[in-house]
Parts: structure tokens; C-alpha cells; sequence
């Protein structure tokens, strides 16, 4: 089933035009990555979808229902959950209180005990403030806070951006038990063999546009480099 449609979507940074005419389906369950240079349009995609931007043009459509113009705040409550770029943590509280701060907007599994449970190298760090939590503990403490919203569809943008290796085969660990579990995910990611590892779809933009749409496994890693850079377009 369709959980997220996209449909010609635009967005636009004042005069500059981030998202071109964009249309994706991702289904109930899948694991979708994102991927594409810096510039490409994909963390403006993500936001546009959990409402952070709004559309110059085309629509967004949840579990059926035209989103567009409905507010960030309640598209939380409707089941969707963005894990930003930079984590954007609160430093000052700890990393437990972090996790209560999002709420319980919708019933389901998911609350500090089940999400401790989920990220395990956050176990004795529940009582330290954000701030002096290594980098890895910030990402899964992000993650934990989208989950603790009980979303249907969880985004995440840049995973393992600046972190240390050990700690990106930690988060990702994590990851997998979510896929596993039958979560439904968009992950925006620049490090290609992560991301092919854990999708089963593999979306590249280039300029704002998808140029490759295809499941993972039928995929090659140079089809998505060439995309990455503009040397060949697919779709």
C-alpha cells in the first residue's frame, strides 16, 4: 500500500529552484534512500514533505489524504517524523528528557524504555546532558526522539554525517532492526554503501530532479555515481 505519494513537486528557496518537479510513491514498509550530491535538492524534499517547506507547486499525499498545506505540527501527529541534519538536539537537557520532549502524539510501541532497548549504546547515557554525548549517542538520541512520536513514516537526512565509523555501524545496527521490524523509512544518506546496504529502493537527484528511481538490487553503485555527478541520467 501507498503510504507517501509525491506528486510534481516544486519548492523553492526565493528565486532558486531546490525540488523540480518531483513524483514518488513510497510504500508501506519500504526502505527508501535518498542519495545525491550536496545541492541536489534532497534534505529541501524532506522538509517539504514534513511540512518545514511549503510547495510552490504540486502536492503531498499520506496514507491517501492531500497534506499540502497542512501544518508541520500536525503532520507529527498524523504519523510523520523528520530526523534532521546536525540532530538539533537540546544541550542543556539530558538525553532522556531530549527523548520526552517529542511526546507521545500517536499510540504505538514506541517510548524511552523500547527505544533505550532499540539503541543500546544509549543505555547509561540516559541521565547526561545531550551536550556532552559523543556523536554517534547525539544520532541515536535523534533517531529515539523521532520514534518516540510513533511515526508511520520516520525520515532521516545524513545519517552518518561526521561520524565515527565505529559509531555509524552502531546507528546502523539500530537501522536494521527498525527495517526489520517493518518501519517505514526515507533515509537521505552520502555514503553510497551504506545506504545500498540497508534499501530496498535507491532514489539519486541531481539539480533538484530524480534521475534514477529503482529498487537497490537491480542497481549498480556505478549507475548511482554516474547519476550522482550528471554523467548519466536514468530513470
Amino acid at each position: 500500500m501507498t503510504l507517501l505519494r509525491i506528486e510534481e513537486l516544486d519548492v523553492r528557496h526565493g528565486f532558486l529552484s531546490a525540488v523540480s518537479g518531483v513524483t514518488l510513491d513510497i510504500a508501506e514498509g519500504e526502505t527508501v534512500a535518498i542519495v545525491g550530491a550536496n545541492g541536489a535538492g534532497k534534505t529541501t524534499l524532506l522538509r517539504a514533505i514534513a511540512g518545514a517547506h511549503r510547495p510552490a507547486a504540486g502536492r503531498v499525499l499520506f496514507d491517501g489524504k492531500d497534506i499540502t498545506a497542512v501544518a508541520a505540527h500536525r503532520r507529527v501527529g498524523m504519523g510523520i517524523a523528520l530526523v534532521p541534519e546536525g540532530r538539533r538536539l537540546f544541550g542543556g537537557l539530558t538525553l532522556e528528557e531530549n527523548l520526552l520532549v517529542a511526546g507521545r502524539r500517536r499510540d504505538g510501541p514506541w517510548d524511552v524504555e523500547s527505544v533505550v532497548e532499540a539503541f543500546p549504546l544509549l543505555g547509561r547515557r540516559r541521565k547526561t546532558r545531550a551536550v556532552n554525548l559523543s556523536g554517534g549517542e547525539q544520532q541515536a538520541a535523534a533517531i529515539g526522539r523521532a520514534l518516540m512520536t510513533n511515526p508511520r513514516l520516520l525520515m532521516l537526512d545524513e545519517v552518518s554525517l561526521g561520524l565515527a565509523p565505529a559509531m555509524v555501524d552502531a546507528v546502523y545496527r539500530s537501522l536494521r532492526t527498525l527495517i526489520e521490524g517493518g518501519a517505514t523509512i526515507v533515509l537521505v544518506e552520502q555514503d553510497l554503501t551504506r545506504a545500498l546496504s540497508v534499501a530496498g529502493r535507491v532514489v539519486c537527484m541531481l539539480e533538484g530532479e530524480v534521475v534514477i528511481d529503482a529498487p537497490a538490487e537491480q542497481t549498480t553503485r556505478a549507475q548511482v555515481v554516474d547519476a550522482y555527478f550528471g554523467l548519466r541520467r536514468t530513470a
